[in-house]
């Protein structure tokens, strides 16, 4: 499905289910694509609890880009292409989200978006080796609950569980959670199962 936003088309990879719960919104980081171990690994589970999940390409890669830019024109694609997004599935609660970079994207426009929760996988806390240079107050800011999975071995530093709703270090992992993909779903799916259900926000 291609989307029009303001800064160039985005396309979304679309898995729908019968009897669906809830819409999920996966994108990538910023050299990636939406075929990333974990993202696929997130669909795989998430649609077995009733999730649609829609792994989102955004305008920048669209273009060749391996860098999103202006977060300003970044927050505002997304907005446009989450919004479409909801469009096709009305009345579905949402759930953003993504890896690395888009992690901060899915946190810095949950109240926008009107997401209901986040999930950030590798949520990239700082530069490696700049733990000054702390990103933590996107986690404070999302407004909503946020799930984070990071592995002990990320040079982009894990964030403190006082910062998330919840917070899963799965060892041995680096930054690009490749080793054993399944877990970072059984844990997405295992938190979203529970935090969707009606009444449990």
């Amino acid at each position: 499905m291609e989307i029009v936003t303001p800064h160039g088309p985005a396309v979304a990879e679309i898995d729908e289910v019968a009897a669906a719960r809830f819409l999920l919104v996966l994108t990538h980081g910023s050299a990636g694509g939406v075929d990333a171990p974990d993202l696929l690994a997130v669909r795989d589970a998430v649609t077995g609890i009733g999730g649609v999940v829609a792994r989102v390409l955004q305008p920048f890669r669209m273009r060749g880009a391996r860098a999103p830019g202006s977060a300003v024109k970044q927050d505002e694609a997304w907005e446009a292409l989450v919004a479409a997004l909801r469009g096709r599935y009305p009345g579905l609660p949402l759930v953003q989200g993504g890896r690395s970079n888009g992690a901060r994207v899915a946190c810095r426009t949950a109240p926008r978006a009107g997401a209901e929760a986040v999930v950030a996988l590798a949520f990239p806390l700082h530069p490696p080796g700049r733990p000054e240079r702390s990103r933590a107050g996107e986690l404070r800011a999302a407004g909503v609950d946020v799930l984070v999975v990071s592995g002990d071995r990320d040079p982009f530093g894990v964030p403190e569980a006082a910062d998330t709703a919840r917070l899963v270090v799965l060892p041995g992992e680096g930054h690009d959670l490749k080793k054993a993909p399944a877990r970072v779903g059984e844990a997405v799916a295992e938190w979203l199962d529970v935090r969707m259900r009606p009444g449990s926000a």
